[in-house]
């Protein structure tokens, strides 16, 4: 799995019942991990239940992972796994209160007969919004609080000959107990086409995608706070992103992109987590 705009096969969720579990998890919780409110629970579960019927369609396999017992960060199950051609790489977590997922993870893919090809360990951090494959040949992986430099390297070793691993140096922006990742910054749509928010790019990353004819849609600067720049292909120009973002919308629609749209008020914008975070494609078509 070299992609992240292939049509996805095989795709990862877990569900609020299990993540949240209830409202008095979550009011005991939402705090310390920094989220803007507190989620509500019932309007939680609705919300990723019209997401499920939505993806049904359009996705061949869903898989819902059990609850883990951490916190209700697990709903945002892309963090804690990577995936190359050998399969899962499971992550070390730069967030302490989400050390545990990664292992959780790892069981339900083995007991589930999934490929796990390795594990981030000792001093290496990676988390799963840090990485995306820019072709099949090239893997970019964010630098901040969450994905160190040993956790690239750790990464490029599974990941195996011929492919180029990039880091890409993260901004400070609203500090080590913020949520932001690479993928805060970009979204890939198709092969050479990203959706972006600039003011948080590094000049030298912008400057390689550009000249390797990347075609670059600036997020409208009013809607990036509202997880407009957090979009999901579901395939080549098929997107899913949150609702309430009609600019960025229109920007992907004029692209030539087919957008499906959820509520997401519980479960992203209140954790700051969009599609791309409660999603973990283990499988895409070959692009």
């Amino acid at each position: 799995m070299r992609s992240e705009w292939g049509a996805i096969e095989t795709l990862l969720m877990r569900h609020p019942k299990e993540a949240f579990a209830s409202q008095a998890r979550i009011d005991r919780q939402w705090q310390s991990l920094n989220y803007h409110s507190a989620p509500n629970f019932m309007a939680a579960c609705r919300e990723f239940d019209s997401l499920l019927e939505l993806l049904a369609p359009r996705v061949n396999r869903i898989e819902l992972l059990p609850a883990d017992g951490s916190s209700i960060d697990s709903l945002y199950v892309r963090d804690s796994t990577l995936v190359c051609d050998a399969g899962s790489v499971i992550g070390r977590m730069g967030k302490e209160s989400r050390i545990a997922e990664p292992a959780a993870v790892e069981a339900w893919l083995i007991e589930n007969g999934h490929q796990v090809c390795g594990r981030i360990g000792d001093d290496g951090l990676l988390e799963g919004g840090d990485l995306l494959w820019l072709d099949e040949h090239i893997v970019v992986i964010g630098q901040g609080y969450r994905s160190n430099r040993r956790g690239l390297e750790q990464f490029a070793e599974f990941a195996g000959d011929g492919v180029e691993v990039i880091g890409v140096p993260l901004p400070h922006w609203n500090g080590p107990a913020d949520v932001f990742h690479l993928m805060s910054m970009i979204s890939p749509l198709d092969k050479k086409l990203a959706l972006i928010h600039s003011p948080l790019m590094p000049v030298v990353f912008r400057e390689y995608l550009l000249s390797n004819d990347f075609r670059l849609l600036e997020v409208p600067a009013e809607e990036y706070l509202t997880l407009a720049c957090n979009v999901l292909a579901l395939g080549p120009r098929l997107c899913l992103m949150i609702s309430g973002n009609p600019r960025t919308r229109s920007l992907l629609e004029n692209a030539g992109c087919e957008v499906l749209v959820f509520s997401g008020d519980d479960i992203c914008r209140k954790g700051e987590g969009g599609p791309t975070c409660l999603t973990r494609p283990l499988q895409r078509a070959h692009t």
